[in-house]
């Protein structure tokens, strides 16, 4: 085993150098390569973004046209109620005037049957 150098001469310190410089330089271009993906990952995020900002927007606006139908269903359940509620007041006077006409029929069929007997006496 050859025996380990106590100093170095300054063509070998050069050539390290030198060799030290080539491999960072290679480090700092990949580095650089490494910022790039980055910038490209980032408008990627940038572009994702605004998608979801577009996605949001559309949202907003179904949210919008979903409480416009909501009013709407309630108007219209309002106004069923309103017409349940007049028609039983309607059914309400039918049924009345038809126990009126039914006391009326009979009190007159009554007042005629009673008035043939009278007279057949």
């Amino acid at each position: 085993m050859e025996a380990m150098r106590q100093s170095w001469p300054d063509d070998r310190l050069d050539d390290l150098n030198r060799r030290m410089d080539e491999r960072f330089d290679r480090v700092d271009e990949r580095f650089d390569r490494v910022d790039e993906k980055f910038q490209e990952i980032d408008r990627r995020f940038e572009q994702v973004d605004e998608r979801f900002r577009q996605v949001d927007q559309r949202f907003d606006r179904v949210d919008e046209k979903f409480r416009q139908v909501d009013e709407r269903f309630d108007r219209v359940e309002t106004e069923i109620k309103d017409l349940r509620t007049e028609m039983n007041m309607r059914f309400d006077a039918l049924h009345r005037t038809m126990i009126q006409f039914s006391a009326g029929m009979l009190a007159a069929m009554s007042a005629a049957i009673i008035g043939l007997i009278a007279t057949q006496l």
